[in-house]
């Protein structure tokens, strides 16, 4: 899978480091898998913000939960409350696959608000899932836990329609690139490890901060 994208090189820098410092800040609150994949994710999100910013249309990538990916103390409710969903945009779910979570997509408010699993549409299990919004329309989505669901780990996704595209004039020609996102997602997954540990060593922390800073010397490599 291939997304071109136009960007700005020295803003998507400066954005890129910005969110990749506060990845490296964490530490060692989870685990490598999942600083390499939000690490990953952040670089894609930045480069649609700085290509709607110089007035482009483009689709816009969405990682449910912010920097903290699909967990409970993320607040779910109030990562999505302000946030605009369009067609063609593409929402992400970051976890970990080795809790057993999963996502469900689910058919109707109800059962989403009754954390309700039994009668799923869709199942998402890969820990890196993208969803294209395709329509417009409500969409609902739950962990596969009913536990979690009551817990927060809930979204619904209001879909609008497109939005007009709006034409500068005098504007410097973009640069354009396209970056082979599911084949770069899955060689950063296969350096770290599938199943989380309930103590982190330091040397393991220091490792995965390491492995952080080789992912955004390597994104450094397509501009």
């Amino acid at each position: 899978m291939g997304i071109s994208l136009s960007y700005n090189k020295s803003q998507l820098r400066k954005s890129a480091v910005v969110k990749m410092e506060a990845v490296l800040k964490r530490g060692c609150e989870r685990s490598r898998r999942m600083d390499l994949l939000l690490v990953l994710i952040t670089v894609m999100v930045s480069l649609s913000v700085v290509q709607g910013e110089r007035g482009v249309a483009a689709e816009v990538h969405h990682i449910v939960g912010g920097d903290r990916g699909w967990e409970i103390t993320s607040d779910i409710s109030a990562w999505s409350a302000d946030r605009l969903f369009r067609v063609g945009d593409t929402i992400w779910f970051a976890y970990s696959t080795g809790t057993g979570e999963s996502i469900v997509e689910v058919g109707s408010r109800d059962e989403l608000e009754a954390c309700d699993v039994s009668n799923p549409i869709r199942l998402y299990t890969d820990g890196l899932d993208s969803i294209i919004l395709d329509g417009v329309g409500s969409r609902f989505f739950t962990s596969g836990s009913p536990d979690s669901c009551r817990k927060g780990l809930k979204l619904n996704v209001d879909v609008l329609p497109h939005k007009p595209t709006q034409i500068h004039g005098q504007m410097k020609p973009l640069t354009t690139t396209t970056i082979p996102v599911r084949e770069f997602v899955n060689a950063a997954v296969a350096a770290g490890p599938t199943t989380p540990s309930a103590a982190v060593p330091l040397q393991q922390c220091s490792s995965s901060t390491v492995m952080a800073f080789f992912a955004l010397l390597l994104f450094w490599a397509f501009l």
